[in-house]
């Protein structure tokens, strides 16, 4: 971490450390992946007990954990027999007696107890045929400076069975700590924010941090030292992450896209369905600035269900034609790939733009045919799955890679997009998965953002509301009058994870369960689900999407890659089992006409906190950033779909929800930084430009392309 000629003892192997040697220090590598001294002093502990306080023995009751208390041992005694022999103390204070009970090393024990001397004794309390007991506590001889308790918090470290069982247990590696701090002075940790920002956010210098943190006078002093070292992992995440984009911006070069030509504003001016909203034309700015800079495009497009994201892509699409370009747009699934194409052909019909789609199911001579077409320069836009990734795809004079749900594909299959041109394309990354600011700049901070945060107008809000199983018939009937009207409804059943079989017993039972409350030949149900084939499961689509059914029943399969505005209820059969962003994207299947639409949210009667929570923000709002955020606030950013693969969340100390003002403070300081030195020369800049040019090559930093 720091300058090697002055810190070389934190590279020392953690064997080394006196107290550990080679068994234990095996054994610290493969459990909790301490490897040097370094590893060591960042092993943070993750609570602390309180050892300035005594209770009185009278007070202590059974929902306590750890305490401590004082007293005179007045009765030392060995009960049982053989395996079930123990040692048995009496403690006793001015209030009252407790008995403390060694199963193990009670001939130790025995020897070394003082009967009549006052200790200071710390442990857990347990309960033993209806009595309070303390088992193995520690024992300190009462002086007249321990009287009113050891003056510390004690730090608590995570350990595990295996090194328990090497002697390793949270006391053991705090001791080792306490070891390997008391051998450091302050220059073996240097500092590494630079001066003006530690006085800027009052933050503890680096080493007082580091010493304060695992042994702590006080709260107040454990808390300063996590808030400087939570500050400092994200610090230096952001100072990484904005050099990064810098370095890029300053050495990519992207094909020029120069004019905006006779096929855009055609289109524009004759073909628009529909006047774009202010958000779609902002972002449009964004991307023609990005392709007339002469360096390659790299941004990520966010915005909800229905505001518009493919109209923005189509418009690039036509700008790179204009400037004598081919582009492609992948999207994760043979579906929303079909939808993709069927919207885009649709729209450019009346134009002369060729537009192909490829995936795994265009084979033969159709497949032969597009890959030849693609090579010529003929198909000027290419649309597919990651099929498109493949060798045999080869492309004229590709100007323009567009992938939808990025998150959907991991980083190394996104990179293979920019080996298909001499010249790596402009790129444009799309989610419809509205993502958290503070995981945006963590996880996509090397990207530039564009937010559609619009919808077209004429929409109208999505009415959700929570109903329980006893409520279906009136729901029921709800969907009837909504039939009655000429609408459309779906009724949808979660998957059920590595159960293929169940999916399908759930939702057959389900689709029988409708049909009883809908009836043929007065109402008609399409159903789709991820075992039928292909050329079914698009046929009962279409069935839907044409009005020929006025009920869809299926699994979340339809959470993507059908659009069907005339449809205005979505009834989510167990939403208790759904997460937040999957409610959302959903709901967004409805509310795409003018009609008000309706999101109904089907639970059993007895819900978990957790689901109410869910519940609850479900009806309360329609805005995807706000679902967003509370979504990684309940489940944390780790589970959130595309963040495991990054490396930038393994954070030790700092959580990106709990933690948004030091991460914002941090960028802040990150950015205002470079800004003014970009590449660390400024003297007050020095540790920081050590500490880095140590650190490169340790942390794989993804690259989102």
């Amino acid at each position: 971490m720091e300058s090697s000629t002055r810190t070389a003892i934190l590279s020392n192997p953690i064997e080394y450390l006196k107290g550990v040697g080679p068994q234990r220090g095996e054994l610290l590598r493969k459990e909790v992946n301490i490897h040097t001294f370094r590893d060591l002093m960042n092993y943070f502990p993750f609570r602390y007990v309180d050892r300035t306080k005594v209770e009185k023995i009278i007070s202590l009751h059974a929902q306590m954990d750890f305490v401590q208390i004082r007293g005179r041992i007045t009765r030392i005694e060995t009960v049982g027999e053989k395996r079930a022999k123990r040692l048995v103390a009496t403690l006793r204070d001015d209030t009252g007696e407790i008995p403390l009970v060694w199963f193990q090393g009670h001939q130790w024990m025995e020897k070394s107890l003082q009967l009549h001397a006052v200790y200071l004794v710390f442990g857990r309390l347990s309960v033993f045929n209806g009595y309070l007991q303390m088992s193995h506590p520690e024992m300190d001889l009462a002086t007249e400076e321990t009287a009113t308790g050891k003056a510390t918090l004690e730090p608590v470290y995570s350990t595990t069975e295996k090194l328990k069982a090497r002697g390793l247990s949270a006391k053991a590696i705090g001791k080792l700590t306490k070891n390997l701090l008391e051998q450091l002075s302050p220059h073996e940790i240097p500092e590494n924010i630079p001066l003006p920002v530690l006085q800027q956010y009052r933050l503890m210098d680096r080493a007082k941090s580091f010493f304060k943190i695992h042994f702590p006078a006080s709260e107040d002093d454990a808390a300063q030292a996590r808030r400087r070292l939570k500050f400092e992992e994200l610090f230096l995440a952001q100072i990484r992450i904005c050099r990064l984009k810098i370095r890029r911006q300053a050495a990519s070069h992207g094909f020029l896209f120069t004019s905006v030509g006779d096929t855009f504003n055609t289109f524009y001016n004759e073909h628009l369905p529909f006047a774009l909203t202010g958000a779609q034309k902002r972002v449009l700015r964004e991307i023609r600035q990005d392709t007339a800079t002469g360096r390659q495009m790299n941004r990520l497009v966010q915005g909800d269900v229905g505001s518009g994201k493919t109209m923005v892509a189509l418009l690039t699409m036509l700008l790179a034609i204009d400037n004598g370009f081919q582009a492609c747009l992948m999207a994760p699934t043979e579906i929303l790939s079909q939808q993709h194409y069927k919207g885009i052909a649709e729209f450019l019909e009346k134009m002369d733009i060729r537009v192909a789609l490829l995936t795994g199911n265009v084979k033969g001579k159709a497949r032969k045919q597009i890959l030849k077409d693609t090579e010529e320069g003929k198909i000027h836009i290419l649309i597919g799955t990651h099929a498109l990734l493949e060798n045999q795809v080869v492309f004229h004079n590709l100007g323009l890679a567009i992938v939808d749900e990025q998150h959907r594909f991991g980083v190394a299959q996104r990179a293979r997009l920019w080996q298909k041109n001499t010249m790596p394309p402009h790129i444009l990354v799309m989610t419809a998965t509205p993502i958290p600011r503070t995981l945006a700049m963590t996880v996509y901070g090397d990207l530039d953002v564009s937010v559609i945060d619009e919808l077209p107008p004429g929409r109208k809000p999505i009415t959700t509301v929570h109903r329980t199983e006893w409520q279906r018939p009136s729901v029921m009937n709800f969907i009837k009058d909504e039939i009655k009207k000429g609408r459309q409804a779906y009724i949808v059943y979660p998957l059920i994870e590595d159960s293929e079989t169940l999916d399908y017993e759930n939702l057959m039972k389900g689709y029988e369960e409708v049909k009883a409350f809908f009836p043929e030949p007065q109402y008609y149900i399409s159903m789709v689900h991820g075992k039928q084939p292909l050329d079914l499961k698009d046929a009962n689509m279409q069935r839907f999407v044409t009005g020929d059914t006025q009920i869809m029943v299926a699994t979340t399969v339809i959470e993507v890659g059908v659009n069907v505005p005339n449809a205005s209820v979505m009834v989510i059969e167990s939403t208790e089992r759904f997460g937040l962003s999957q409610l959302h994207q959903l709901r967004g299947r409805v509310g795409r006409g003018a009609e008000q639409s309706y999101c109904i949210l089907m639970t059993g009667n007895k819900l978990g906190a957790d689901s109410k929570e869910r519940i609850n923000v479900m009806v309360q709002t329609n805005d995807g950033f706000i679902i967003s955020e509370k979504d990684m606030e309940l489940r944390g950013p780790g589970d959130i779909e595309g963040t495991r693969q990054s490396g930038i969340l393994d954070l030790k100390l700092a959580d990106i929800v709990a933690d948004k003002a030091i991460l914002e403070a941090a960028r802040a300081s990150a950015e205002k930084i470079l800004q003014e030195d970009p590449d660390l020369a400024l003297p007050e800049n020095q540790p920081l430009q050590r500490y880095l040019a140590v650190q490169q090559g340790k942390s794989q930093w993804s690259k989102i392309s």
